[in-house]
C-alpha cells in the first residue's frame, strides 16, 4: 500500500530534480493542478493513470522507487538500459544502419546516364510552354 506522505516526498524530489513547478508538472502530465496539489500535500493517493504518465514523461523515474521508495532516483544508466525492450533495440539498430542522405531515384537516374541536359521545357496549365536551352 502506498503511504501518501512518503509518495508526496518522492513526487517533490522529481519536481526538484527537473527544476519545475507543480503547475508545469501538471501541464506536462495533462492532469488538473488540484490533483497535483492534493498528491503533494499527501491528501490523495496516486491513480494508476498518474503513475504511468509520470513514468512515461520522466524516464529517469523508476516504478518501484516511485511507488515503494525502494531503488534509486534518478535511475542509473544500467537500469535505464535494462528497461529498453528488445524490439526498441532492434528498431534502433535498423535506423542506425540507414544512410543520413540516401540518393533519390531521380538523382540515380541522372547520374547513371552521364549525359548533358540539352533543354528544359515547362508546360503550363493554360496550354502554353516555355523552353530553356
Amino acid at each position: 500500500m502506498i503511504n501518501s506522505q512518503d509518495f508526496a516526498k518522492r513526487l517533490q524530489k522529481i519536481l526538484d530534480f527537473y527544476s519545475i513547478s507543480a503547475t508545469a508538472f501538471s501541464d506536462k502530465l495533462n492532469f488538473n493542478r488540484s490533483t497535483i496539489s492534493h498528491l503533494l500535500s499527501g491528501r490523495n493517493k496516486p491513480s494508476l493513470e498518474f503513475i504511468l504518465k509520470v513514468l512515461h514523461e520522466f524516464p529517469e523515474v523508476e516504478l518501484y522507487w516511485l511507488v515503494n521508495g525502494k531503488g534509486s532516483f534518478p535511475a542509473t544508466a544500467s537500469n535505464i538500459e535494462k528497461a529498453i525492450s528488445p524490439l526498441a533495440e532492434e528498431n534502433f539498430k535498423t535506423q542506425k544502419e540507414l544512410p543520413l542522405f540516401a540518393p533519390s531515384k531521380a538523382e540515380l537516374a541522372v547520374n547513371s546516364t552521364k549525359s548533358e541536359i540539352d533543354r528544359i521545357v515547362i508546360f503550363f496549365k493554360d496550354g502554353s510552354f516555355q523552353s530553356y536551352e
